[in-house]
């Protein structure tokens, strides 16, 4: 990829539907966090997190990515990260995010975050992050299905609850190891969260089959899937997903780091894109597979063969599969273009 296209890429304004919030701790946060917290599995050394961050299969990610959960001890921990992963959303001109949390880890008996504490730091950092960078977050409420239908009960209240469901709220979803942890059985949950206006989410054929995935749309009435790599096995689906107009959020380099996929070049990224299929493309969790949202569209460019026109398109996607506002939406798509404009008539400034 030449020079160029990277540095377009770095300016260009965008926005991402598939990120973690603890998966979005850099090293730096999470090495104060565990120094705060010297019990903790994870090391205090920068270096080290590079080692810890190694991962051999998605079963081993899980615990790593558990262990930095631990660290999320206090309202005042929950409200550092939030606004530090801003504040690194802003440096790669990240105008809107909805960012996926899992309440449920902060305020399960074993931790004991207050829950009117865990939702005034998010929204706290929230408003504050958009007073200062300019990005705009939003939430989605995801429920940790390793963790059962406990956990299902606790997330869908605190998702559903006008005491305590924060006003940044937008989406519902599902997270954590596919196999073993079959769809359908979170149907009432997704059913009451839809209800409450929320949308949803669930993650979805990374590491299991296609079926996984139709059981999301099925059962759990996904608007977006969440990785859905497994997708490009079933044509039917491909075809269903492209006639509905269901994206997928797509997350190359997580993919390789938690070996859904061998190689970048067996990602099938193209195949989606040549179905016909809506793709956005995300960082999922940044820091722990050494990547951010600008060298995922730096991979996605070179995987589909895109010049700066096509990736600011592939931009454009991310946008208008958001929940953000039509008004919202028109705004930074008309940012994207006046950016891709002036890039391409001149010296970019």
């Amino acid at each position: 990829m030449s020079q160029s296209l990277e540095t377009f890429i770095a300016g260009l304004p965008k926005a991402e539907l598939h990120v973690h919030h603890v998966g979005s701790a850099s090293p730096r946060i999470v090495a104060e966090l565990a120094a705060r917290h010297p019990d903790s599995k994870v090391p205090a050394d920068i270096e080290k997190l590079t080692e810890f961050f190694t991962f051999k299969d998605f079963a081993h990610f899980i615990q790593v990515y558990l262990a930095v959960v631990d660290l999320i001890r206090t309202p005042e921990d929950v409200r550092l990260l939030t606004f530090e992963v801003a504040r690194d959303m802003a440096r790669q001109n990240v105008r809107y995010a909805e960012l996926t949390l899992t309440p449920y880890s902060s305020v399960k008996p074993s931790v004991g975050i207050d829950e009117r504490g865990f939702m005034e730091a998010i929204e706290d950092a929230r408003k504050a992050a958009e007073a200062e960078f300019g990005t705009v977050l939003r939430w989605c409420f995801d429920i940790p299905g390793e963790a059962g239908l406990e956990s299902a009960e606790v997330t869908t209240r605190l998702a559903t609850d006008d005491a305590l469901r924060p006003e940044g709220l937008v989406s519902f979803g599902l997270g954590g190891p596919e196999i073993g942890v079959p769809r359908p059985q979170f149907k009432p949950y997704f059913d009451r969260a839809i209800a409450a206006g929320l949308r949803s989410v669930p993650h979805a054929g990374e590491t299991t089959g296609p079926e996984t995935v139709w059981d999301a749309l099925t059962e759990l009435r996904a608007e977006r899937i969440g990785h859905g790599t497994s997708s490009a096995r079933d044509p039917k689906l491909l075809a269903h997903l492209a006639e509905h107009g269901i994206p997928l959020e797509v997350c190359p380099t997580s993919n390789i780091a938690t070996r859904a996929v061998r190689t970048l070049d067996e990602h099938p990224l193209k195949q989606f894109v040549d179905a016909g299929v809506t793709v956005t493309i995300n960082s999922d969790d940044p820091p722990m597979f050494a990547t951010d949202l600008n060298h995922e569209y730096a991979v996605a460019a070179r995987l589909l063969d895109l010049d700066e026109r096509g990736v600011a398109e592939l931009a454009k996607n991310a946008v208008r599969a958001s929940f953000l506002d039509a008004a919202g939406q028109d705004r930074i798509a008309d940012e994207i273009d006046t950016y891709t404009r002036n890039w391409l008539s001149g010296p970019a400034v």
